[in-house]
């Protein structure tokens, strides 16, 4: 650290993470803000280390739509090849005379048969055209069999469904300072109960030896649970003698390449079941002498209250800086 701060060694540290401490074989951050780990795997082949199941269940509603569309597409250009291949005498009812009419008169007829529709004008009568449109007619099968399940499982898988503020926000609480950033549920008629929050910090520190090395320490907060989350939470670490980062600037912590580890873990009616949600802010996602603005509202009848999700990130900088604690120096 080059501004000279240094952790009160008497803290406790979180040796539990499943980090590493060896500051130089790390690149980047540890956690993505989608959750997701900054890790790739390397070593083996990618056959063995990809897995078809949890990249369909994982992949973004667009791109796994888009996917089974393109598969779809492909199945049937290599059917509609095979059947030009076998010939299209072995197809009754082509009328088309040009080559584009009667590949699209192939491609139809292979949309049909792999989705077992069947319209009839087209119909095999050859052995070739009718061994072929009896594998894809069982390959139809399958696919949407697989296609189904890959479905059922995206849907019935329990999501978290919550949203967190861009930044964390050094702010002034009780007197003091304490780090800050909210989350809430986005989603209509669907709320966490029994949610717990943990919240580990990294920190690069320089050792004995001249090597730096990562400590990781459990962020004492304001809050560790709520009973239900209907509205916003903001998550608070009050920033005092028993905080890692007391005494911390801007500066000191990216001397440090701070990173915060967030873990949720709340139980979802709807799906009967506990949910996970992770996400991580770094140095450069937390900003000093700012203050979260309120994000809900009362409706205008009186009746209601109004969670106005468009402000997570919405805050003010304060024109007055908070005072910083000279804190311990190396």
């Amino acid at each position: 650290m080059a501004s000279g701060k240094k952790i009160d060694p008497f803290l406790k540290t979180n040796n539990d993470t499943g980090f590493s401490a060896n500051a130089d074989n790390v690149g980047g951050r540890f956690i993505n803000r989608d959750g997701t780990f900054n890790l790739r795997r390397e070593g083996i082949s990618f056959m063995r280390r990809y897995s078809v199941y949890h990249h369909m269940l994982t992949l973004p509603r667009w791109k796994f739509f888009g996917f089974l569309m393109l598969v779809y597409f492909i199945l049937n250009l290599l059917f509609t090849g095979i059947y030009l291949l076998v010939g299209l005498d072995q197809l009754q009812g082509v009328i088309a005379t040009d080559w584009w009419g009667k590949f699209k008169e192939a491609y139809f007829f292979s949309t049909e048969t792999f989705t077992t529709v069947g319209y009839g004008r087209v119909n095999p009568i050859g052995d070739g055209a009718n061994l072929v449109a009896s594998i894809e007619a069982m390959a139809g099968f399958l696919s949407f069999a697989l296609a189904t399940g890959l479905m059922y499982g995206r849907f019935s898988r329990p999501r978290s469904f919550l949203l967190f503020s861009d930044f964390a926000l050094v702010s002034p609480f009780k007197g003091g300072r304490a780090l800050m950033f909210r989350f809430a549920s986005f989603k209509d008629n669907h709320t966490l109960t029994d949610v717990e929050i943990r919240v580990n910090i990294g920190l690069r520190v320089p050792q004995d030896n001249g090597l730096m090395e990562y400590r990781y320490y459990d962020l004492g907060l304001e809050r560790t649970r709520v009973e239900s989350l209907p509205m916003n939470w903001t998550v608070v670490h009050p920033i005092d003698d028993k905080s890692p980062i007391n005494g911390f600037n801007w500066e000191d912590m990216k001397d440090a390449d701070v990173e915060l580890y967030v873990l949720i873990r709340g139980f979802d009616d709807i799906y009967s079941n506990y949910v996970l949600q992770r996400t991580s802010y770094t140095y450069n996602e937390i900003q000093f002498d700012r203050k979260f603005l309120p994000m809900y509202r009362e409706s205008d009848d009186g009746q209601t209250t109004i969670l106005e999700l468009h402000k997570l990130n919405e805050y003010v900088e304060l024109t007055e800086k908070i005072p910083v604690s000279d804190g311990l120096t190396w």
